[in-house]
């Protein structure tokens, strides 16, 4: 497994036609984006692991959705140098 630190805003690229963003950071959360081609798909591990044990079980789950494009999907995040369009998040104590 190859680990590696980003900042916000910072990208991983993988091959060629993948990309990885660091959205956003809070606390032990971080949001990331991903650009790929609409062939790609990306899930959660939680939501593949469901669905492999729904399989093995031969039992159906409701899938979710796949877009034809992530850019529907990734429309509302912020792109490189780009603002946010939600007001910063305030602690307390600010």
């Amino acid at each position: 497994m190859l680990v590696l630190s980003r900042k916000r805003d910072e990208r991983v690229l993988i091959g060629d036609n993948i990309v990885v963003t660091v959205v956003e950071v809070m606390g032990d959360k971080v949001r990331l984006g991903f650009e790929a081609p609409s062939d790609v798909p990306i899930k959660r591990q939680e939501i593949a692991d469901r669905e492999r044990a729904a399989v093995a079980a031969g039992t159906t789950t409701a899938a979710v959705p796949q877009t034809g494009s992530l850019t529907n999907a990734t429309a509302h995040l912020p792109r490189k140098n780009e603002v946010p369009s939600h007001p910063p998040i305030r602690r307390s104590g600010q």
